[in-house]
């Protein structure tokens, strides 16, 4: 059991920055990443739909014999995680919205977020925010049309400047100092945000929290792999495998081979 891979699911290719944080924290461990990038975004589908095509996507890796699953996706943390805790024997990890460091970062006591409409919609969001934003102004913002850019590799062009600039200058004109990356495809809009922005707000990115959340859930369920192994890595989209290789080759620095499968 141990020497199984640890299954990493996103709605396209914004949970490999989970990914590489899992594996720099855990470089012993075998991983199997699938990007349902066919269906990409998951975040303005219905909750019903987003749902029912992350079963199919949390089957395929439990085909694939993984003896975990990390959704690193935002959308189906919200609207999934709990229902798949239930139905399946694996552990499950998801992404939380990074509220408690964020008010923890902040000093004018406002933040903004940046995610789709289902994680705001969401019983996490809703709960870390009145658990942590106690005294903090929040200011939410659906990222419409991040995702596609994202996806596309354009996430420096000028029609992602322009929606960041939309997005993002209201709330640092009305004091916001600290900003959650909703969505882990946001991280890779980072660098121009810090433009945008003038480094006026502190990104707050939770995938450094999933991997550490992976690593103590592991432990605790004897499920750490041991040293001494070469890990494998596997990846597998449902689209487009050209712009999956091509922010894969970016995240790891190397080139790995990407399957094409239907699910």
């Amino acid at each position: 059991m141990q020497n199984k891979s640890i299954g990493i699911f996103d709605s396209g290719v914004g949970g490999l920055c989970v990914l590489k944080e899992i594996r720099d924290l855990l470089p012993n461990e075998s991983l199997c990443y699938l990007a349902d990038n066919h269906n990409c975004p998951y975040g303005s589908k219905s909750e019903t739909e987003a749902f029912e095509l992350a079963r199919k996507s949390i089957e395929f890796l439990l085909k694939q014999d993984c003896k975990m699953i990390v959704i690193a996706c935002n959308t189906v943390t919200a609207v999934a995680i709990d229902q798949f805790r239930s139905d399946y024997p694996v552990p499950f990890i998801g992404m939380e919205p990074a509220i408690k460091p964020a008010a923890r970062r902040t000093r004018s006591k406002k933040i903004g977020v940046l995610a789709t409409e289902n994680t705001f919609k969401g019983r996490l969001f809703n709960q870390t925010s009145e658990k942590y934003a106690k005294g903090i102004e929040v200011f939410v913002q659906p990222g419409h049309g991040l995702v596609e850019l994202v996806e596309n590799g354009e996430q420096e062009s000028l029609e992602a400047r322009t929606l960041l600039e939309a997005y993002l200058m209201p709330m640092v004109d009305m004091g916001a100092d600290t900003l959650v990356l909703g969505c882990t495809h946001y991280p890779y809009l980072s660098r121009l945000i810090q433009q945008i922005t003038n480094n006026r707000m502190a990104i707050i990115d939770p995938a450094n929290a999933v991997a550490e959340q992976t690593r103590r859930v592991l432990e605790i369920s004897g499920l750490i792999r041991p040293g001494g192994q070469e890990p494998g890595y596997s990846f597998y989209v449902t689209g487009d495998v050209h712009r999956a290789d091509r922010l894969l080759s970016k995240t790891m620095d190397r080139s790995y081979g990407i399957e094409q499968v239907r699910i």
